[in-house]
């Protein structure tokens, strides 16, 4: 007999996910991860201090609300607020964009009598969109399989189910999300606005955590994905978690132990055990091995294939495809420990706009310069930053009149095109980012007491986030739906039998969603049914 049925690595929130729905059905379940704490990226940890921050993954909509229901994530202790403003967007000229209940038309007004009697018909449609593809999240795309059997009549029904639910849309909505899924952001943006920052409001959506500039065809559908989000049942809003990240991923590890599922933090998996073809457990860097009848990987399914298989225990052309996988996302990310708020020129004092996602990034020219700078130069000169103040939210964060804030900045190339190490330009680049913000919030710079500093190789050797890739593989056309993270393995099932992928590099990506876990899950739980019916 198996130690156990099912041994996941990685306890982040994807592999807490797969595990509580797996251990709340009976299944036997153990989790190893690398780090001392649970959560992967979703973390919140003390950098400085008294001053704790969520450490890598920043803020919260995409959290699919049926997890939360499910696995009763309330009831283990998860609080998500909204903000009181959504955005908050200065511009270098004087002028500002601030969004939000009852702010965004005159804002937008203020900008653009064209774009403010726009806005809304832009909005609608993109939520129109939104809601249709809600409905793929917690479904496994259709898988394309070889032969006739029966995995092939479950994905022909499968995507005559997935045919039925875009049948829900009109004609002109099919061209718009054909649109969304091919265009560039900013080609569809040029198209709705005039406004520089009302482009900017909405294209910086279509390069977070995406190497690539708003004009790269395809961004469009980074744009969207950051649409498919909620809050307390609202839609297209953003919020805080509070306690940061980390409670959502302290939420996810109650549940599932309330369900019998075991957690073991610094264990190390140095191999996924193959025998006879077929996943059969893993050997950690301790020496211990954990033998199961499954196997599920919450990694970037590149370091899975490239670092933590048997080489030969692969097919040939599945190796070498996982081997071009893309990952890379451009990201430097960064936490401060602030003595006082932030005054921004354009808006100065407190308010409510400095709970907001405050986007430096006056327009997409601007966006585009940042990617072409860190193509030539390995990091942009002028930076998109986004800035996070939590605190302004939560007081568990920081002493008392102090803040901590999250600065998630681009670009970066995930490797050095002079072939320097990022170890040699943390500072340097950590020092630029603080600037730009202190360009629009003077006297910013000397608030800071205390940094904490993430380049794209120090979130790959702390987080295993390849090239520093947030969504565990890029968003492109060939890494979606059906093809993620490669076509014939959509179905959340690896290339051997009682392997299985339940992390961001699956349907339907990145994102702090839960999503994947929970699509995992239930193709977990279907063959063991399956095998035990037999």
């Amino acid at each position: 007999m198996p130690d156990y049925d099912l041994v996941i690595i990685g306890a982040g929130h994807n592999g807490l996910t797969c595990a509580a729905y797996c251990a709340m059905n009976g299944l036997r379940v153990k989790l190893v991860e690398r780090r001392r704490v649970v959560g992967g990226a979703a973390v919140t940890e003390e950098f400085h201090p008294g001053f704790r921050n969520s450490v890598a993954s920043y803020t919260v909509s995409l959290l699919n609300p049926q997890v939360i229901a499910d696995l009763r994530l309330h009831h283990h202790g998860l609080r998500i607020v909204e903000r009181r403003a959504q955005n908050f967007l200065p511009a270098p000229d004087g002028r500002y964009l601030l969004t939000g209940d009852g702010r965004t038309h005159q804002s937008v007004a203020r900008l653009s009598t064209r774009d403010a009697g726009r806005i809304d018909a832009f909005g609608d449609e993109l939520a129109g969109i939104a809601d249709v593809l809600r409905q793929f999240v917690l479904r496994a795309p259709p898988n394309l399989v070889e032969g006739f059997g029966v995995a092939a009549i479950r994905e022909t029904l499968n995507a005559l189910g997935s045919a039925g639910i875009l049948g829900g849309l009109s004609l002109e909505m099919k061209r718009v999300l054909l649109d969304l899924f091919t265009r560039s952001a900013g080609d569809v943006l040029d198209d709705w606005f005039e406004s520089d920052l009302v482009k900017a409001l909405y294209g910086f959506d279509a390069i977070v955590g995406n190497y690539a500039s708003p004009y790269a065809a395809g961004s469009a559908y980074v744009m969207l994905h950051h649409a498919f989000g909620e809050v307390n049942g609202r839609k297209g809003v953003w919020g805080h978690a509070i306690g940061g990240m980390g409670a959502i991923s302290q939420a996810i590890a109650a549940a599932a132990r309330s369900h019998g599922a075991e957690i073991e933090t610094d264990a190390a998996v140095r191999e996924v055990l193959v025998e006879n073809g077929r996943a059969t457990g893993v050997a950690l860097d301790s020496g211990e091995t954990i033998r199961a009848r499954y196997v599920a990987a919450n990694v970037n399914p590149k370091l899975l294939y490239t670092r933590l298989m048997p080489a030969d225990a692969l097919p040939t052309d599945f190796l070498r495809r996982m081997q071009r996988f893309r990952c890379g996302s451009g990201t430097f990310r960064m936490n401060v420990a602030l003595s006082a708020l932030p005054s921004f020129k354009v808006l100065p004092g407190s308010g409510d706009h400095l709970t907001a996602g405050i986007i430096i990034a006056p327009g997409l020219a601007y966006m585009d310069r940042a990617y072409l700078d860190a193509r030539a130069y390995g990091w942009s000169r002028e930076p998109v930053v986004e800035m996070l103040i939590p605190s302004t939210l939560d007081e568990t964060l920081a002493p008392k009149n102090a803040h901590v804030a999250s600065l998630f900045c681009q670009h970066v190339a995930p490797e050095l095109p002079d072939g320097t190490s990022w170890d040699e330009h943390r500072e340097a680049v950590a020092d630029l980012m603080i600037a730009t913000v202190d360009r629009h919030a003077p006297g910013f710079a000397r608030s800071v007491i205390a940094r904490q500093v993430l380049t794209p190789l120090d979130l790959e050797r702390d987080f295993g986030l390849i090239g520093g890739d947030i969504f565990h593989g890029a968003l492109t056309l060939n890494q979606l739906f059906s093809a993620r993270p490669m076509l014939g393995h959509a179905d959340y099932r690896g290339p051997l039998p009682g392997l299985y992928h339940c992390g961001a590099g699956a349907h339907p990506g990145g994102g702090v969603t839960g999503a994947p876990g929970y699509n995992a899950a239930r193709a977990i739980l279907s063959d063991h049914r399956a095998l035990f019916a037999r």
